[in-house]
């Protein structure tokens, strides 16, 4: 039996494929904005695995310095230490900077922590170049993306730093690189004013006390104490938020990136949307352009039924081939992108379902004026 759909493609196949690439654009973008959520997510959890702590004990009533500002003391870790269950815990710092490169600035966030203490949030594994932090001052740590290479000077405040290794994939929870740099250099960056503001402050009998602050303790528990029962009990007796690992991750991808998620959720379905219409118009008008001949069909007592299916394997050959393009361009640039993009591909084969069912419904208009064609147009037209 003839393939009504193979041989209505093959009379118009530059057109069907032009179209199919046109589409395919669109849904790469719509596979590439899955990607991107899902970078975030990623990128979110970087600093979290990396350090690999149980505890994030941070100021009062707050979500930690993740999602909003916190300062506690820095002795606080060794409180925290005394304590029966902790095993470790050690200060950190956070800071949005701006490195100066080559006449423009690069965003960054400085984290800060004790290079001589028990937890390093350099993880070796992403160290590509160079070496970890080895002196308190005046070494810095940075990722590739910032453009720094081994040795460079970057001026910050009111000292000059030495690039003295390069990291890989070590992104903020914000999709901005992280360089590392040590606790009293980030005290001194982040909470030391300049030395008019000092004077001013002390002319108003203001002494500043913020120098060995920091935004939040970490600390890794022993083997067989209950996480949250450290948790609990640090929240009653040392007035802190504390948060366990599993809270921290909730903090990062349901406070930081949930609205940034839903935006990218309904720009999604929207170009879906898009997509399906032009599917839709682009199979209404090779109806139309058809017309004579199915009414020519139905003349001669070809049923309904065998050319709404030639209408709807076009659509779905339309879609699939839609799909396939679509794969290829986002896989092509996907890497152009400046932020952390994750295909994956389970998404792939969920954008590829939704597809399917679009196309099938993108054909109904097709197969609602094949349906109502007059047979009789075919004689004398």
């Amino acid at each position: 039996m003839i393939n009504l759909a193979k041989e209505d493609i093959k009379h118009t196949l530059g057109k069907f494929i032009v179209t199919a690439m046109g589409v395919g654009m669109l849904l790469g973008i719509v596979f590439i904005m899955m990607g991107v959520y899902r970078g975030m997510i990623v990128d979110a959890e970087v600093l979290l695995n990396d350090l690999n702590v149980d505890l994030w004990i941070v100021q009062e009533n707050t979500l930690g310095p993740f999602a909003e500002s916190s300062r506690v003391h820095e002795d606080l870790k060794y409180t925290l230490k005394s304590i029966q269950g902790i095993d470790k815990s050690e200060a950190i710092t956070f800071q949005n900077i701006q490195l100066p490169f080559e006449n423009k600035k690069i965003s960054v966030t400085a984290v800060g922590f004790d290079i001589y203490g028990e937890i390093n949030p350099i993880n070796p594994a992403r160290l590509t170049q160079g070496r970890i932090l080895k002196t308190d001052h005046y070494e810095i740590v940075v990722t590739d993306k910032t453009g720094f290479k081994l040795q460079d000077k970057i001026p910050l405040g009111r000292n000059i730093y030495t690039v003295v290794g390069i990291t890989h994939g070590t992104v903020s929870s914000g999709g901005d690189s992280l360089v590392y740099v040590s606790l009293k250099d980030a005290q001194e960056l982040q909470f030391l004013y300049s030395n008019k503001e000092i004077q001013n402050d002390r002319a108003r009998g203001i002494i500043n006390k913020d120098a060995h602050m920091v935004n939040a303790i970490v600390a890794v528990t022993k083997v067989g104490y209950s996480v949250d029962n450290l948790a609990k009990d640090i929240r009653k007796w040392q007035h802190k938020s504390v948060y366990t690992r599993a809270e921290q991750k909730t903090v990062l991808t349901k406070n930081v990136v949930e609205k940034a998620s839903k935006q990218i959720g309904m720009f999604t379905a929207i170009l879906i949307g898009v997509s399906t219409i032009i599917i839709a118009l682009i199979i209404y008008t090779m109806t139309l352009e058809k017309m004579k001949e199915i009414s020519i069909m139905k003349l001669i007592g070809l049923p309904n039924s065998m050319i709404i299916k030639m209408i709807v394997e076009e659509t779905l050959l339309l879609g699939v081939l839609a799909f396939v393009f679509g794969n290829i361009f986002s896989h092509l640039i996907y890497e152009k992108f400046p932020k952390r993009v994750v295909l994956e591909i389970p998404d792939a084969w969920m954008l590829f379902g939704v597809v399917v069912i679009a196309s099938i419904l993108a054909s109904f208009i097709g197969v609602k004026k094949v349906i109502n064609a007059d047979p009789t147009a075919a004689i004398g037209g």
